[in-house]
C-alpha cells in the first residue's frame, strides 16, 4: 500500500478513500532543512524549560490532572484551540481546498459546529460536577465501577486511534521535511510526549499547548496575508484565479461527489459535530478552570480561535491553488497531488516556500511538527488519566489510594502508553490510518457524548441504561467502521464493492443507537438501585446549575 501521510488522509478519507494522499516516489528525501530544525530545536527547549518548571509546581492530583484548577477562561481557551488545532487540521483541511475547493469548507464547518454544543449544554455542568474527568461526571449519581469502567475504554479507544494518526503523520512528516529517518522521528515524537506529561503534567501540558496555539495562529496568519497581498487583499480575485487554474475550474465551489449521497454527508456530519463533545483529551480541560463562568468563557474563545484559524486554511487552500499548483502543469484534477513532495498533503508547506522561501518553509515545518507533538501530549495525558484515575483509582482501589500513588499510577502509564504508541506509530507506517481518526470522532459520538449528555440532562438514567448503551455505541461504531469499505477494501484488501457497511461513517447509525439503547435499558430498569439513582438527580442538577458543593467534592 502506498506509503501516506496520516494528516491529509486523516480528513480525505472519511469521506471518500479516492481522497487520500498520494504515494511517495521511492527513495524521494528532502535535503535536511537547517532552518526548520533550528526552530524546532528553539521550540523544544523552551518547552522542556517549561516542563521543568511545570515539574517543581506539580505536587498534588489536581496539579497533575487540572494544572490545579488555576488556569484562566482566555488561556483555557487558547489550549483548546491548540488540542483541537492538529496538524490534520493545518495541513489536512488546506489540502482538501486544494485538491477539491470548497468540499475542504464543509470539514471546517463540520469541526466548529460542535462547539456550541459544548458551550451551551456541557460546559458549566461539566465544570460544576467533575475534578479530572468526564467520568467524574458520567458516575455522579451512577455506579463508579461499571460508568468508569466505560468511560476508560471508551477514552483508551477514541485516544489510541488518535495518537496513532498523529504519530505516523509526524513521523511522514519530519522524514521528508527534515531529513530524518521515519524511525527517529517517530522516537522523538515519542520520548518529548513522555517528557512534557511524566514530568510537567497538565500545566507542562497547558502552556506547550499555549505557545504551539500562537505559533500556528501567528503562521497561518502571516501565510494567509501574504497571499492575500499578491491580489490586492482581494479574496474574489484570489478565487477567480483559483478556478482559472485548478482542473476542475468552477467545480471547486461546489461541495463535491465525495458528500453527494446524503446518507454519507450526514453520517460525516454527525461524526464530526458530535464526537467533538465527546473527546477526552478536549472535555479534561474544562477542569483546569476555577469556575463554570471561566469555563463558558472557555468556549467562546476556543469557538473564536477556532473558527478564525479554519478561515485562514480556506485562503490557504486557494493561495497554493494559485501559487504552487501551476508549477506542475497540471491537466486533470487526478494529478494534483503528484507533483508535491509528500503527495497531496503539503500545499501548507509549499505555499509556505512560494511566498517567504527557505525561512517561512522551515517555520512552518517546525509550526507543524511542534502541533503534533501538543496534540499527542493532551492525548497522552487524558488516556493516563482514564487508567490511574478512573480505573485504578477508583474501579481497582474504590477510591482507597492516596494521591501520590495515583500521580505515580498515571506518570508509568504514561511511558507505557508512549512505547505504544512509538511501536504502533512505526508499524502503521505504510498503512493508511486516516480512517483511525474517523473511528476516534464515530467512538466519541457514539459511546462518550450520549452517556454524558444524558447522565447530566435525562433524570431517567440509570447505571444499567448507561452501560449498555455506551458499550453498544461503542462497539458497534468500531464493528461498523471495520465492515466500511475505507477498512474492509482499502486496509484489509478485500475486492471492492464487498464491504458490508457500505456509508463511510457509522455516527448516523451508531449514535441513535446508542441514545435509544440508554433509553430503553433505563425505563425498564425496575431495581431498587435505579430508582436511588433516579431520585439522586435533584441534587446532581442542583448542582450542576449553581455549583454548590464543589469545593467540598470527593473522588467518585
Amino acid at each position: 500500500m502506498s506509503r501516506n501521510l496520516a494528516l491529509c488522509a486523516a480528513l480525505a478519507t472519511l469521506a471518500s478513500p479516492a481522497l487520500a494522499a498520494g504515494p511517495i516516489e521511492a527513495g524521494t528525501m528532502q535535503a535536511t532543512n537547517w532552518t526548520a530544525i533550528v526552530i524546532f530545536a528553539a521550540f523544544v527547549a523552551l518547552t522542556l524549560g517549561i516542563t521543568y518548571w511545570a515539574a517543581q509546581r506539580t505536587r498534588t492530583a489536581k496539579d497533575f490532572y487540572a494544572a490545579g484548577g488555576g488556569v484562566s477562561g482566555f488561556q483555557n481557551g487558547l489550549a483548546i484551540a491548540g488540542d483541537y488545532m492538529s496538524a490534520a487540521s493545518f495541513l489536512g483541511i488546506s489540502a482538501l481546498v486544494y485538491t477539491s475547493g470548497y468540499y475542504g469548507l464543509i470539514y471546517s464547518i463540520g469541526f466548529l459546529v460542535g462547539w456550541p454544543i459544548i458551550m451551551f449544554l456541557m460546559a458549566e455542568p461539566l465544570r460544576n460536577l467533575g475534578r479530572f474527568t468526564f467520568a467524574d461526571v458520567a458516575s455522579y449519581r451512577l455506579q463508579a465501577g461499571p460508568i468508569r469502567a466505560l468511560a476508560a475504554i471508551g477514552t483508551l479507544v477514541t485516544v489510541s486511534f488518535y495518537l496513532i494518526a498523529q504519530m505516523v503523520g509526524a513521523g511522514q512528516l519530519i522524514e521528508l521535511l527534515f531529513g530524518l529517518p521515519y524511525l527517529w522521528a517517530v522516537i522523538i515524537v515519542g520520548v518529548l510526549m513522555i517528557i512534557y506529561v511524566t514530568f510537567g503534567g497538565m500545566i507542562a501540558t497547558t502552556y506547550v499547548q499555549l505557545i504551539k496555539a500562537c505559533l500556528l495562529l501567528g503562521g497561518s496568519t502571516l501565510i494567509s496575508l501574504l497571499v492575500l497581498a499578491q491580489f490586492g487583499f482581494d479574496f474574489n480575485a484570489l478565487i477567480a484565479k483559483a478556478i482559472e487554474l485548478h482542473p476542475k475550474h468552477d467545480a471547486i465551489l461546489t461541495p463535491g461527489a465525495a458528500v453527494a449521497n446524503p446518507i454519507n454527508a450526514f453520517s460525516l456530519g454527525i461524526a464530526l459535530m458530535f464526537g467533538t463533545a465527546g473527546l477526552p483529551h478536549i472535555l479534561m480541560r474544562f477542569f483546569t478552570v476555577s469556575n463554570a463562568k471561566e469555563a463558558r468563557k472557555s468556549v467562546f474563545w476556543a469557538t473564536t480561535f477556532i473558527g478564525y484559524f479554519y478561515i485562514l486554511t480556506f485562503i490557504i487552500g486557494f493561495g497554493a491553488i494559485v501559487l504552487v499548483l501551476p508549477n506542475g502543469a497540471y491537466h486533470d484534477a487526478g494529478d494534483i497531488a503528484k507533483g508535491l513532495l509528500g503527495g497531496g498533503n503539503m500545499p501548507a508547506i509549499h505555499l509556505a516556500h512560494a511566498v517567504g522561501g527557505d525561512v517561512m518553509k522551515g517555520f512552518i515545518a517546525a509550526v507543524a511538527f511542534a502541533t503534533i507533538l501538543a496534540v499527542v501530549s493532551g492525548l497522552t495525558l487524558s488516556g493516563a488519566s482514564a487508567v490511574s484515575h478512573d480505573l485504578y483509582a477508583s474501579v481497582i482501589r474504590h477510591g482507597n489510594v492516596d494521591e501520590a500513588t495515583e500521580v505515580r499510577v498515571s506518570r508509568v502509564t504514561t511511558l507505557v502508553l508512549g512505547v505504544i504508541a512509538i511501536v504502533l506509530g512505526y508499524e502503521f507506517e505504510k498503512i493508511n490510518v486516516a480512517f483511525m481518526v474517523g473511528l476516534a470522532f464515530a467512538v466519541a459520538a457514539s459511546a462518550n457524548f450520549p452517556v454524558l449528555l444524558l447522565s447530566m440532562l435525562w433524570k431517567g438514567l440509570t447505571t444499567r441504561g448507561a452501560v449498555i448503551g455506551g458499550f453498544v455505541g461503542l462497539i458497534s461504531a468500531v464493528g461498523l467502521t471495520i465492515l466500511s469499505p475505507g477498512i474492509w477494501e482499502v486496509v484489509l484488501g478485500h475486492p471492492k464493492g464487498s464491504a458490508w457497511f457500505p456509508y463511510v461513517s457509522p455516527a448516523l447509525f451508531t449514535m441513535p443507537l446508542s441514545f435509544l439503547c440508554c433509553y430503553v435499558f433505563s425505563v425498564t430498569d425496575k431495581s431498587a438501585q435505579g430508582a436511588r439513582e433516579q431520585a439522586a438527580y435533584e441534587a446532581q442538577y442542583m448542582r450542576s446549575q449553581t455549583g454548590i458543593g464543589i469545593d467540598a467534592a470527593a473522588s467518585h
